[in-house]
């Protein structure tokens, strides 16, 4: 089964960078290069949103319009990680972060439908963005 675990949060100012994480840690048929893995934010007091998603084997990638430009998602394989690449960071980037699986395509689906076709959710890092 697929477990994952997400690091690479903390405190960072305005304009900043920072990495995140997710490893499957789980003794799992696939690695996590078999399926769609998204990553998703939530803010205290709102819905959790999509942020980026990568496809099987890098087949494509989805990002939001308020990170595009700003992050890139990539995996490596050798790790089983797929990172989060967040630059020029903004307040409004502040949240927990969390990275969770889905069909090998099913990153196509993450605009229309967001975290609900998402599962094995890791237990997220907190990104705090302030001055």
């Amino acid at each position: 089964q697929v477990q994952l675990v997400e690091s690479g949060g903390g405190l960072v100012e305005p304009g900043g960078s920072l990495k995140l994480s997710c490893v499957n840690t789980g003794q799992s048929f696939h690695s996590l290069d078999y399926y769609s893995v998204g990553w998703f934010r939530q803010a205290p007091g709102k819905d959790r949103e999509a942020v980026a998603g990568i496809g099987h084997s890098n087949s494509g990638t989805y990002y939001a319009d308020s990170v595009k430009g700003r992050c890139t998602i990539s995996r490596d394989n050798t790790k089983d990680t797929v990172s989060l690449q967040m630059d020029d960071l903004k307040l409004e980037d502040t949240g927990t972060y969390y990275c969770a699986i889905a069909g090998p395509s099913t990153y196509l689906a993450m605009e229309r439908q967001g975290p609900a076709v998402f599962h094995d959710w890791g237990q997220g890092t907190q990104v705090i963005v302030s001055s």
